[in-house]
This record gives C-alpha cells, structure tokens and sequence, in this order.
C-alpha cells in the first residue's frame, strides 16, 4: 500500500488553461456540457474543453533511466501508459473459497467470451501465476466497461456481492505481495501499517493487507472447524483517523475477533503494557513477532491507476519524505522481538526511499538487523535484486556526486553508505510493472537478530526494565558518590557536636 506524501502541484496562469507548470503535460479534448446557457442546443448541450493527462514526465524519465535497466526502459515505460486491470482474491481462511471459485469458473466464464469492449476482444479472468491455490484473479478489462457492459454486468455484481460478505477481497496484484514475506503463523502477534498515510493514495484500499493478515491468523481454521480462537493478534494501525474508520469498516466484514484498530503516527506509536490479572508478576511490554511497516511515499508505482503523478511527479517528494521514513522504520525495529521479522514496502522505484532508507537503519541499528534472502518465497513472482549504488539528485534533477552539509534539503543517508555492498541489500526485491501485468512495488525482509532499543530491555517475566552497561555503570557512580557525600556529612556532624561551645563575649551580656 505504498501511499503519496508529495506536495501539491502550483497552479497558475496557463493560456487560459489556469494550470501553471502543471499545465504543460495536459491536452485539450473536446467535449459537450449539458447545462443551461444562452447558446445551448435544442439538446441543452453546449461546447467546452476539457483536459487528459498526458502520460508523460521528463524529470522521471531522466531520474529512472539509469535505475532500470536499459534492456527493459522501452516495455517497462510502455507497461505504465497502460491502464491497471482489475484484479480480486478468495478470502483463504473460508472453507469454502475454493469451490467459489470453481462456481466462478463454471457460471460465468462462459458468458466473457465472444464479444469485445471498446474494439478489443475481451477475455475472461486469469490466476496470478505466483499466487497459491489460484485464488487471486487479473481481469483485464477497464473498470468502465466492468461496471456498464451488459454482457460482463453479472459478473461484476457477483465481485460486489461476494465482496461485501468477506469472501471476495478486492485488491491490486502488488499489494498481495508482502504479507507473504512475513511469513505469518497463527499464533503470531503482528502490527501492520507503522506507518501510515501522509495523503492518501496508496496502491490499496485501507484493510486489504490487514485482511491478509487476519486470514493468515485463521489459517488453521478449517482444522479446528471454529471451535476455538487463534491465539494471535493483528494491531493495524493508520495515522489518518478516516482512513483508520474505514479500514474497521473493511475488516467487519471479516468477523474475526484478533483484530485491535489505532490511531497514532507511526514513529510515535505508544508502548503497550499487558498485564495478567492471576500472575504476581506485574505487566510485560507487547512486541510484535511480524511488523509491515508500510511507509509513505512518493507513490510513482502506481501511475497506472493513479495518472495525476505523471502531471505532479517531482524528485523532491521521494527526498522530502526520507527522514519520515527513516523514523517510521526505526520505530517498527524497536517494536520488533528478537528474532522477529520486519517487512518494509513501498510502491515507488526510487532508491532514496528503498535501499538508502534500509542502509541507514541497518547501520543506525549495530548489526542487530540483517537482510533476509527470501528467493524461496513465491518463486513464481517475478522481482528484480535491490541496488547497491545509485546516485542522489535534488529537487531540481542535478545528479549529486557528494554530501555537502551546506545544504539542508541533502541529507548524508541519501548516498550509498562506504559497507553499502556488504549489507546484503541485493536481497531486497524491485517489482515492475510488466511481468506481472501490475503496478510497481519494493519490498525488502529484515530479522531482528539482537537487541536494539528500549523495549528489548524489559525482562519478558515481570516487566523489569533491564538497563544498558553504560546505564549501570552510571548508576554506580551516582550511588557511590551519594554514599561518600553520605558519609561526609556524617563526618562533618560528628566534628560540630566535639566541638567547643564559644563562651558569650562581654559585650553580648551588656
């Protein structure tokens, strides 16, 4: 769910277009308005121009030409002019999600046959090839067409229905991707979204990957037939209140009671003490066994559906919104267990936001977290490895050879730190949009191999806190120079109370 944080474009005088720079990737399309006015027709319509985006950006072909590769730029540019099919899931934790499936297959497959929508020849749904048990489905047929089309209108209220009673999620290819690299077990605890929408136009609907989530936590399910709750717990967080409403609205629909909603920025997400009420031991500090931290971001994975990048598109958002994602990250690593895991996602190609974020707090956090190898995983999905060098630019598009502290807007995490080749980031995976017919996505796993942070010194019986070496060496010193400043005023008392009382002068007497 990789989301937009950049800032809006200027608007300005334009040729009477009034979009300032903005204006310059639009082009007139000439249409009708049907309102009452002095010229209108016999059919109350009259003349006026309206604009498309053009699907064009010079800043961003210039920035990712050297970022992908050179024998894929032409498919790969074409693969974003295209627009994104629509694509669903079958709720996994339902009994019953396979034979809907085959319900589907056998009830209206048939009748998106033979016919074609705006010239083209439409073809029913086919199964993400990565995606287990073939309950993720691609429809390549425009969403217009989807909704107005006689012949595919049954099957679109079938996607309606059966999505409003849980057992149909709708949701884009990529953003089925992460939850996988979890790697969830149903007795896991796991806190999703430490991050958190700046704006709002991510690659999913709030709730799809917190649906994921709850589906893995019920994996066993069928086993149990429902007679007893999964012990594990799902904490979805979302830093904008609607957003955070709306995603509670999703999740009713799939009944499960694991699932705890918050409302807090994801680099200030609070502690959370547990307490059992039949133990002497006191309350113990909640961290988590799996964290998606699913940052903010720049968002350009998904110009296919979301066109108005290609007119706001600016180097300086990705830069602008590395330092909150750095603080988002390193609060997720904080939360973590040791020996947990973390995955870090975002729906942009830009390294700034991706490899130098992860760079950074590999560094920032000593080696207690590392980059997993998850190639096993979905060997079926198609990624490309993480960068290990990339050149900076500032907001202007000037390529950066160095960090120069003189100016603000750079900062020093933005270049390739000196280790960077021995981080293991060519286990980060870069997702495309041709292969999978999807948008564009970065997702890397990281293990929390020892301690790093507060929290991971709290004893796990009885919530003791467990201070640092350099903690307990200064409290040694403070409680030592207490008991010798202790002792000194003892002594000091002592030699008052030996000392002589003065006799009274004469002078006082008279």
């Amino acid at each position: 769910m990789g989301k937009r944080g950049g800032r809006r474009a200027r608007r300005g005088g334009n040729n009477g277009g009034g979009r300032g720079a903005t204006g310059s990737n639009r082009q007139a399309v000439a249409g009708v308005d049907a309102r009452d006015a002095p010229n209108a027709g016999s059919n109350g319509q009259v003349p006026y121009e309206s604009y498309q985006v053009v699907l064009e950006n010079k800043s961003f072909e210039d920035y990712y030409k050297n970022i992908v590769p050179s024998d894929q730029w032409d498919d790969f540019m074409a693969s974003l002019r295209k627009p994104l099919p629509v694509s669903f899931r079958f709720t996994g934790s339902r009994n019953h999600a396979q034979d809907l499936r085959e319900y589907m297959k056998k009830e209206y497959f048939p009748k998106l046959k033979g016919f074609a929508i705006e010239g083209e020849e439409v073809q029913p749904p086919e199964p993400v090839p990565w995606y287990p048990n073939d309950l993720a489905w691609v429809f390549d047929c425009g969403r217009t067409a989807l909704r107005k089309s006689p012949q595919v209108n049954d099957f679109h209220r079938f996607l309606v229905s059966e999505t409003e009673v849980g057992n149909i999620s709708r949701q884009e290819v990529v953003s089925m991707v992460p939850v996988f690299f979890l790697d969830v077990k149903p007795g896991h605890k796991v806190g999703l979204g430490l991050l958190i929408t700046l704006h709002c136009d991510r690659c999913a609907a709030p709730g799809s990957k917190t649906a994921q989530l709850l589906e893995a936590v019920h994996a066993n399910e069928n086993e149990t037939a429902g007679e007893s709750m999964p012990d594990g717990l799902v904490v979805a967080n979302d830093s904008d209140y609607d957003r955070a409403m709306m995603l509670v609205h999703q999740a009713k629909r799939l009944q499960s009671p694991c699932l705890l909603v918050t409302n807090h920025e994801g680099q200030e997400f609070p502690r959370i003490f547990l307490s059992d009420r039949e133990s002497e031991k006191g309350s113990t500090v909640l961290q988590f066994d799996r964290i998606l931290c699913d940052v903010p971001c720049s968002g350009d994975g998904t110009l296919r559906k979301n066109k108005t990048i290609w007119r706001s598109y600016s180097i300086g958002n990705g830069n602008g919104l590395h330092r909150i994602q750095k603080s988002v990250l390193l609060r997720g690593c904080e939360l973590l267990k040791v020996g947990g895991r973390l995955v870090y996602s975002t729906c942009t190609f830009n390294p700034i936001e991706n490899e130098a974020v992860l760079a950074s707090i590999i560094n920032e956090t000593n080696g207690a977290f590392r980059l997993v190898d998850a190639s096993d995983i979905l060997p079926d999905l198609v990624r490309h490895k993480g960068l290990s060098t990339w050149k900076p630019h500032d907001k202007s598009g000037k390529p950066l050879e160095a960090y120069d502290p003189s100016n603000p807007a750079i900062q020093e995490s933005f270049f390739p730190p000196s280790n960077a080749a021995t981080l293991g980031l060519e286990h980060c995976m870069r997702i495309y949009p041709l292969p999978q017919n999807g948008g564009g996505f970065f997702v890397a796993v990281l293990e929390k191999t020892g301690p790093y942070g507060a929290l991971d010194r709290f004893s796990v019986f009885g919530g003791e806190y467990q201070p640092t070496e350099a903690e307990k060496l200064a409290a040694k010193a403070k409680a030592e120079a207490e008991a010798d400043a202790e002792a000194q005023a003892k002594a000091d008392g002592a030699a008052t109370d030996k000392a002589p009382a003065k006799r009274p002068s004469e002078d006082n007497i008279r």
